[in-house]
């Protein structure tokens, strides 16, 4: 039972998956460790040093039951959490004891460990980016071809359709995707370069033979799973590579934050709504409230994830040559963060977007408040095409609009413009064509084929390839 006197990062606890927790639990951590100490004396062995098959099947027997007490123990008594690991996996693993760790340095683990998690928590990130993107898609095709009152300052402006506007949210999110996509595949590994970047302590293993000290690098890395290691580096991988990675998940919170923004304002409005339980409560006192609280918790974790790239862009600026330890406390911080604040948000845009609530009929009022100021132009030319003078036309289109702006506000009337328009000869010859030309399918441009062209374009060959199993990590992991 959990310990209420003690306190509990809420994004564990509370709001992050099951399986983005894992990724970045204690258990995961050190199996991962173990694995590539297992990798590296697999790797060490094939090339010939004196590593025995024994050892090896001993290491693997051990993986997974991590025994934490006694690793606890040693890092209290040694004050170094790999050395203490080290001794509490060569407890479990005696005849292969001698060999954990040969050649390696801390950040052998700790930093490949980092890279391991941070690409199975994008590819995590990936699955759930796919599953917001396939359910906008069927509300931007649902709702493609119907008009809504475009927003320019927050200003009404000219029209634009409730599809359409959704297809800006999800080409943000497809930017993402491809920032996302771009880091599985393409996430450096630190591979094996000793203490202080120079693999000193590997060629020294070999007798000075460059070519097996470069094999050991590039099987390690093949090993865990990855394309390529960094081609060069201090003890620790460049704290750059934190930086652009944070970069990419505070790119999915401002998408995020932008569409949950969009949806608070639309839902003052009334026109389009976050999915509301039957029984869920908007406001202790004021019962009748629906406040949009799933977009305002995207909203306010992704202001949290947003800022988080500031801690390994300063980070990454105050490192000393091959290394300082003024990262390590940061990054044990940082790193789990960013990927269990991006999950969350991830899932509530999921969960948002799967059922997003529309109401036609207050979208048609905002219009018909709207409209008659927007289909002037066209009052114009309708009337200029029956032989009228523009200017004059022009001029008399100003006047009657200031009036029944003034009448809106000063006395809170429905907008009059089409009466005061129907009641001056100057517009006798179009009295016929006003209620056509208010149709507000003739202002929304081509907003339902661009919608249908973005679609088959560029959101449903990604749903054809990742539809069903974008969280899987692409290659074969530790």
């Amino acid at each position: 039972m959990t310990d209420r006197r003690e306190y509990e990062s809420p994004l564990a606890s509370r709001y992050a998956s099951r399986e983005m927790n894992e990724n970045w639990s204690p258990q995961r951590k050190f199996s991962t460790w173990r694995r590539l100490w297992l990798n590296l004396a697999r790797a060490e062995q094939e090339l010939g040093l004196a590593i025995s098959d024994r050892q090896l099947a001993e290491m693997e027997a051990h993986l997974d039951n991590i025994n934490f007490a006694v690793a606890e123990a040693k890092e209290r008594e040694l004050r170094h959490d790999v050395m203490a690991h080290i001794h509490a996996f060569g407890e479990q693993c005696p005849t292969a004891r001698p060999i954990i760790h040969l050649g390696a340095t801390s950040c052998y683990v700790g930093d490949n460990a980092d890279l391991i998690q941070m690409r199975d928590g994008l590819c995590l990130l990936r699955g759930k980016l796919v599953e917001v993107l396939k359910r906008l898609r069927g509300f931007a095709d649902r709702y493609k071809a119907l008009p809504t009152l475009g927003f320019t300052h927050f200003q009404a402006a000219q029209l634009t359709t409730v599809g359409k506007r959704a297809c800006l949210w999800l080409n943000d999110l497809l930017m993402d995707f491809r920032e996302v996509q771009r880091w599985v595949e393409g996430m450096p590994f630190r591979g094996a370069k000793g203490t202080t970047g120079s693999q000193a302590s590997f060629l020294e293993l070999f007798d000075g033979d460059h070519g097996k000290v470069e094999a050991l690098d590039a099987r390690v890395t093949q090993l865990a799973g990855f394309r390529a290691a960094l081609p060069v580096c201090g003890q620790t991988y460049s704290r750059k590579v934190d930086y652009q990675v944070l970069s990419v998940l505070s790119g999915l919170g401002q998408s995020a934050a932008k569409m949950c923004t969009d949806l608070r304002l639309l839902a003052h409005l009334k026109e389009v709504e976050e999915p509301f339980g039957s029984k869920q409560v908007g406001s202790s006192a004021m019962a009748y409230k629906r406040n949009p609280m799933r977009c305002e918790r995207v909203c306010s974790l992704a202001r949290y994830l947003i800022s988080l790239p500031a801690n390994p862009a300063q980070t990454h600026a105050s490192q000393w040559f091959e290394r300082t330890l003024d990262d390590s406390a940061n990054r044990r911080l940082v790193l789990p963060e960013a990927f269990l604040t991006a999950d969350i948000v991830l899932s509530t845009l999921a969960d948002i977007s799967g059922g997003l609530v529309v109401w036609p009929k207050v979208i048609e009022r905002h219009l018909r408040e709207e409209l008659p100021f927007m289909a002037t132009e066209a009052i114009l030319m309708a009337c200029v095409k029956a032989g009228a003078d523009r200017q004059d036309v022009h001029e008399a289109i100003r006047r009657h609009s200031m009036e029944a702006s003034r009448r809106v506000k000063e006395e809170g009337t429905p907008n009059g413009l089409l009466d005061l328009l129907r009641g001056d000869t100057t517009f006798a010859p179009v009295h016929g064509q006003l209620d056509q030309l208010m149709d507000p399918a003739r202002f929304v441009g081509r907003c339902p084929q661009q919608v249908d062209a973005f679609l088959a374009a560029d959101v449903d060959p990604l749903l054809a390839r990742w539809g069903g199993n974008a969280a899987r990590v692409d290659a074969v992991t530790v």
